[in-house]
């Protein structure tokens, strides 16, 4: 059964719904499962402004995608380029996940271990569009 605030995260539509304003968009796919995920980016000055997004996807995608929206305004490209290359060369858990994105250790558990690909499917979405 999945756990109610994952449920919540993943209702949280604030970010969800593309507006067609951009300086960076991608869309990736789950290979593994096949959820979806496009995203638009609004960088200014290097620093991460706004993400949208839209998914075809499981809940823990829809939660991870509302997760990074919400935690990732104001982040530098730089510092979430150095902070994704930390999380995607470790299997996600509690102890290597990077402070930065410590707000998605709600949705890391054992049980949920087999749901890392989709945990990380905005994560990687937003790598490619930043070309990181």
């Amino acid at each position: 059964m999945i756990n109610l605030k994952i449920l919540k995260i993943a209702s949280d539509t604030k970010f969800m719904g593309l507006k067609d304003d951009y300086t960076h968009k991608t869309s990736a796919k789950n290979k593994s499962c096949g959820d979806k995920i496009k995203i638009e980016v609004i960088v200014k000055n290097k620093k991460i402004k706004l993400i949208r997004y839209e998914t075809d996807s499981c809940v823990f995608c829809q939660a991870s995608a509302s997760l990074l929206a919400n935690y990732i305004k104001l982040l530098s490209v730089e510092s979430f380029k150095k902070n994704y290359e930390i999380l995607s060369k470790s299997q996600i858990n509690k102890k290597k996940i990077p402070k930065k994105f410590q707000f998605i250790n709600i949705l890391v558990s054992k049980k949920n271990k087999s749901r890392n690909n989709c945990i990380m499917l905005p994560f990687n979405a937003l790598s490619k569009a930043l070309n990181v």
